[in-house]
Order: structure tokens, then sequence, then C-alpha cells
């Protein structure tokens, strides 16, 4: 196949990855303030989007861990070809259909992560991979940065009750609320900054690959601002639909432990991107919630939810890996492979979309980052409301019955006499 030809097949590949990592993810930095009626779900989408494509222009340091920091290329490395990459994405995007088939919560950035490297170890050896990188930048934050993050949503949780603890007034923290519309636009702000930088990376790497681009060079401009447009688009096109699925969750978030924990996200995850960490933005925001909920008396926190997403983080990088690993195998055939590839990660993908419209189940399939969404359970004002007004009913009604049985039994006593 052409190299240009092949580049280009790859960039559209990687940018319909950024593509769905927006339609997946950024939306559900904005599912606390709308549950809790703060801002409006179209306004709160299009915000979400826009600050996502204003993230993706703050830093280019993940873009450079990716395009020249886990996988060797250049002067002294080894270039892993075109081929290579197109295998690498396919495997990330087929570990991610299979996740969401069977409800196991996962990271897209790991699946991005471990398929490029189980096809660069295919086409080029082991020694494709800087394993240091790989420790220093994936492996380590990934176990520290949500409990770095986690540990701030305790603290700030728990200052904001004891601030708030002499007020005696109903609902007299109920202004956190509209203070979660500027944490959760640091949320989308920060999610720009790294996960729309992996994608440039991908790009840049098979931009360098094919030899057009210098080795050790960060992303240029124009890939940049794809990149960018791309995962806003995906963002405002369908991250409505992610947000109105509200599941069961990690715990019952009230507006001060929505602002503490969306805070905390959003300054872990910059911070991370200024260093170059490639961060899970779920596994961040999963434990800024579970921090939070930690942090408020009372609070429950669902432990065994909280499990099946560690285990969707444990299995994604290696079995993306094996995925990309195959892919790879079968692009080592040249044309025929990068076709046979093409065709069963189509088929792979239209076959577990089929099936999942055909379960029918009580509890939605539901994909890894809309669980991190999901981690957010707020009851909205109306919902309030009803409620409110539905004890009263029944308070009055117990009342009445109350007052019936007291008038029956006094009437009681009078016959007797």
């Amino acid at each position: 196949m052409d190299l240009a030809l092949m580049v280009a097949l790859v960039i559209a590949l990687a940018l319909f990855f950024d593509f769905t990592n927006g339609f997946h993810d950024t939306a559900n930095a904005m599912a606390t303030p709308i549950a809790t009626g703060a801002i409006k779900p179209k306004t709160a989408v299009a915000l979400a989007a826009v600050l996502n494509l204003v993230g993706a222009f703050l830093s280019t340091e993940v873009a450079k861990t990716i395009s020249g920091g886990i996988i060797r290329e250049g002067d002294g490395g080894v270039l892993i070809s075109p081929e290579m990459i197109f295998a690498g994405l396919i495997g990330a995007i087929v570990w991610n259909m299979i996740t969401w088939l069977l409800g196991l919560p996962s990271s897209s950035s790991h699946a991005l992560f471990g398929g490029l490297i189980g096809a660069a170890i295919v086409g080029a050896g082991l020694q494709s991979i800087d394993y240091g990188v790989l420790l220093s930048k994936v492996i380590i934050p990934a176990f520290m940065a949500p409990a770095v993050a986690g540990f701030a949503a305790y603290l700030s949780t728990k200052l904001a009750y004891a601030i708030t603890r002499r007020d005696s007034k109903p609902n007299s923290r109920g202004g956190f609320r509209y203070g979660q519309v500027f944490s959760s636009s640091l949320v989308a702000l920060s999610h720009g900054t790294n996960d729309a930088q992996k994608t440039m990376g991908v790009i840049t790497l098979v931009l360098i690959a094919g030899g057009f681009q210098t080795a050790g060079t960060g992303p240029h401009l124009w890939v940049v601002t794809a990149c960018a447009l791309a995962i806003a688009i995906g963002t405002y096109a369908g991250g409505w639909r992610i947000i109105k699925t509200l599941g069961t969750g990690l715990t019952e978030v009230k507006p001060a432990q929505g602002l503490a924990a969306e805070t905390s996200t959003g300054a872990a995850i910059l911070a991370s991107s200024h260093l170059g960490f490639a961060l899970s933005t779920t596994q961040v925001a999963s434990g800024s919630v579970i921090g939070s909920g930690l942090g408020r008396r009372g609070a429950s926190i669902r432990w065994r939810t909280a499990g099946r997403i560690a285990v969707g983080w444990l299995f994604t990088l290696p079995a993306a890996g094996v995925i990309g690993a195959i892919t790879a195998f079968i692009a080592h055939l040249g044309t025929i492979g990068i076709a046979i590839d093409a065709v069963l990660g189509v088929g792979v993908i239209l076959g577990i979309y089929l099936r999942s419209r055909r379960q029918h189940t009580d509890e939605p399939q539901l994909s890894d980052v809309e669980h991190a969404g999901d981690a957010v359970k707020i009851k909205s004002k109306k919902q309030r409301r009803r409620e409110a007004a539905a004890l009263k009913k029944q308070q009055a009604a117990e009342k009445r019955q109350a007052a019936a049985e007291g008038n029956a039994v006094a009437g009681d006593r009078k016959e007797t006499r």
C-alpha cells in the first residue's frame, strides 16, 4: 500500500478515536451541575465542547510522551511503521467495544497505550518500548494520581462541611451547586489538555514513522487543531446522551462534595498534563468521588462498583496489547493484512453493537467513561420538591389517621361509661 495513503488512513482512524473519546468522556464533567439544576443541559454540553477545544491548545507534553517517549523512534531508536500504528489503534477500539458489551469499566487511554505497545513489540521487538518512560509516565501516575486526587477531595469535603457547619438554615450548602459550574468547567478544560493530546501523539508518531516529520519534534499546529476539533465535536454531538444516563454510581454526591471532587480532579489532571503524565481521567474522577464520599459524614461508598472499575483498569492495558499484537501480526502480510484487519475490526465493532441491541437487562450496559460520569448520583430540584411534597402528604395522612384513631378510642370510652 502507498505510504502516503497508509499515513492518511491512520490519521483518519486516530481522529475517529478522538471523536469517540469526546463523545463518551468530556461531557460527563457537566453531569453534576446539570443534575442540580445549576446549568441547562444544552448549555453545559456546548460549554464542555468549547473548554475541551481550548484545553487542547494549552500543552503538548503528553503528546510528546507518546510520540517520542513510550515508543522509541528516530536516530538510535526503532522506527515503528504506520501499519503497526494502524494495528494498535484497531486493538484499542476493539477492546473498548468488548468492555462496553460486558459492562466492564476500562480506560480508553490505557487501551490506546496497550494497543500501540502490543503492535510495536510485534512490529519492531521488545527494544522498541522505552520501559522507563512507560513506568514513570503511565504506570506510576495511574496509581498515584487517583490516590492524590482522592485525598485532596477528602480534605476539601471536610473543609467545606466544617465551614458551613454552624449555619442552621435549611439547604445552607445549596450555594455549592453553582460553584460546580466552574469546577466542572475546570474538569472539561483539563480533559482537553490530557486526552486530546494522546491522539496528537499518535498522529505525530505516524508522521515521524512515515518520514513526513523530523524525529524528536512535537505536534504541528494543524495536528493540534484537528485533534481539538475532533474531541470537541464529539463532545457536542453525543455528550447529552451520556449525561442523561445516571446510574447507581459510587456514592450519592451532595453539592459540596461535587465541588470538592471536581476541583480535585481538574487540578490533578492539569498538573499531570504539565508534567507529561498520560492519565486516565476516569481513574482520577473516580478517585476524587470516593475521596469526597469518605469526607462526608454519613455517606456510603459502593465498593463493589469501585472494585469493578479497578478490575477494568488492571486488565485494559495488557488485554488491548494482546489485541494490538494480533492485529499487527496480521498486518505483516502487507496490503492484504491491512485489509483483513480493517474488515475484522469493522466486523467485530458491528457484531458487538448488534449483540448489545439484542440484550435485555435491567441494568444498562455502560462504557468506561459512562461509569466515570455515573460516579455522581444527585437529585434534581424537581425530584427533591416531589419527594418533599410526597413526604408532607404522608405525614399529613398519618396525622389524620392518628387523630381518627384517637377519636374512635374516645368514643368507645364514652359508650362504655
